[in-house]
C-alpha cells in the first residue's frame, strides 16, 4: 500500500521507516526540510507541499497526520480537504481529544472523505517493537487500511484493532494515557519511599532489576525506569518538573461527566500540576494558617 505521512517528528519518522522496510510506499511531508531528507534517506518519498503529496498518491488516497493536537490538526485538514476526493481517508495518529475527532469526522462526512482516528502508543520504541493502535472509524475503511496497521503493529494480529466508530480510537487512547499516569506515579512514589529509608542503604537500581523478573508489578514502564536509573542512578541534573500533555486531564474530566470515580488518575494528575509550580502558593497559605491559629513557626525563604 501507499500512504502520505504528514509530520516527521520522531514517531512519524519511525513509522515511515517501519512501513518502508516492509515494502509500503510512503510519501513524507514536514515543515522541516531536514526531517523530510531523513526519511528520504530511509527509502521514502519526500515533498515540500501538500499539493505534491496528494499528487503523488493514487486514489483512494490515505493521508496519515502526525502533528500536534488541536489547531495544527484542524489547519492541516482544512488545507487538505480541497485537494482530496470522495473515498479518500484522513488518519489522525496523534493524541487528539476524542470530541475533536467526532467533530472532524462529522465535518468530513458530507464530503465523503473518511476520517479514522488512531490512538497510537509506543513512542520512540515503536520502530523496533511495533506500535499499539486503538482505531476508530468505519469498519470497511479500517479493513481496507489494515495492511498499514498490521505493519505498524507488534504483529499482524496483535497490538491493534478497530475499537468502534470515529472518535472511539482517541477515546480509548485517552483513557490508556490516564492509566499510564497512575502507573508511573505508583512506581515513582514507591521508589521514593524506599529511597528515604536511609538506614537500610537500599540500591534502587538493584530493586528495579529484581522486580523485572517474576514480580507481579513487572512491566515495560518498569524496564524503562531501570534503564533510566542505570544511566543516572541519582538523577543528577534532572529537574523535578513533570509535564502533562492533556490526556490525563481529559480522562479525569470524562470521569466527572460520567460519574465514574478515578481517584488514582486524578491524584497522579495533581502530582504533575504540583511539580510544575516552583513555589506552590497553597503550601505557603497552609504554613501561615498554622502560624495564625497555633503560633507554629514559619520557615522563611532566603532573600537573594
Amino acid at each position: 500500500m501507499e500512504l502520505g505521512m504528514i509530520g516527521l517528528g520522531k514517531m512519524g519518522a519511525f513509522m515511515t521507516e517501519r512501513l518502508v522496510r516492509s515494502g509500503h510506499r510512503v510519501v513524507g511531508l514536514d515543515r522541516d526540510p531536514a526531517a523530510v531528507q531523513r526519511v528520504v534517506e530511509k527509502g521514502a518519498g519526500g515533498v515540500d507541499t501538500l499539493e505534491k503529496l496528494v499528487g503523488q498518491l493514487k486514489a483512494p488516497r490515505a493521508v496519515w497526520l502526525m502533528v500536534p493536537s488541536g489547531a495544527p490538526v484542524d489547519q492541516t485538514i482544512e488545507q487538505l480537504v480541497p485537494l482530496l476526493a470522495a473515498g479518500d481517508t484522513i488518519i489522525d495518529g496523534g493524541n487528539s481529544y476524542y470530541k475533536d475527532s467526532l467533530r472532524r469526522a462529522a465535518a468530513l462526512a458530507p464530503k465523503r472523505i473518511n476520517f479514522v482516528d488512531c490512538g497510537t502508543s509506543g513512542g520512540v520504541w515503536g520502530l523496533t517493537e511495533g506500535y499499539s493502535m486503538m482505531i476508530g472509524g468505519d469498519a470497511d475503511v479500517v479493513k481496507r487500511l489494515s495492511p498499514i496497521f498490521q505493519t505498524l503493529a507488534p504483529g499482524p494480529e496483535k497490538g491493534w484493532g478497530r475499537v468502534g466508530p470515529a472518535g472511539a480510537g482517541h477515546f480509548v487512547k485517552m483513557v490508556h494515557n490516564g492509566i499510564e499516569y497512575g502507573i508511573m506515579q505508583a512506581y515513582a512514589e514507591g521508589l521514593e519511599v524506599i529511597r528515604h529509608k536511609k538506614e537500610f542503604g537500599i540500591d534502587l537500581l538493584q530493586v528495579g532489576k529484581i522486580w523485572q523478573f517474576g514480580s507481579v508489578i513487572r512491566s515495560w514502564l518498569l524496564d524503562l525506569t531501570v534503564d533510566a536509573l542505570s544511566n543516572n542512578p541519582t538523577l543528577d541534573g534532572i529537574e523535578a518538573y513533570v509535564t502533562d500533555s492533556g490526556e490525563g486531564r481529559w480522562t479525569v474530566i470524562e470521569g466527572v461527566e460520567l460519574g465514574v470515580p478515578v481517584p488514582v488518575i486524578s491524584s497522579a494528575l495533581d502530582a504533575r500540576f504540583r511539580s510544575q509550580d516552583p513555589e506552590p502558593f497553597a503550601n505557603k497559605l497552609l504554613a501561615m494558617m498554622r502560624h495564625e491559629f497555633g503560633g507554629h513557626a514559619v520557615k522563611t525563604a532566603a532573600k537573594e
